[in-house]
């Protein structure tokens, strides 16, 4: 029964880099043929600011469990909220 578990679990995971790159094509079509400039940055901004607040709301709050999770310093998190005024 584990192994059923285990490998309902492993098909139903849709790797995140799938999730993006759908996300990534939907902003593209939205284009409708225009240029984007400083997509690199955009995207960043609009992949951290999620990930910072959801791995929080994760870790209830606790910015040291939250970078361990993100595997960065507890400063650089820090910094991150506050440039995106999350905290």
């Amino acid at each position: 029964m584990n192994a059923e578990r285990h490998e309902h679990t492993s098909r139903a995971r849709t790797p995140l880099r799938d999730h993006v790159a759908t996300s990534v094509r939907r902003y593209l079509g939205d284009l409708n043929g225009s240029d984007s400039h400083n997509l690199y940055e955009v995207a960043l901004r609009e992949l951290e600011i999620p990930l910072f607040a959801e791995v929080l709301r994760h870790c209830d709050g606790n910015q040291s469990r939250a970078a361990a999770m993100l595997g960065i310093h507890r400063a650089t998190l820090r910094k991150k909220l506050k440039d995106y005024d999350l905290g």
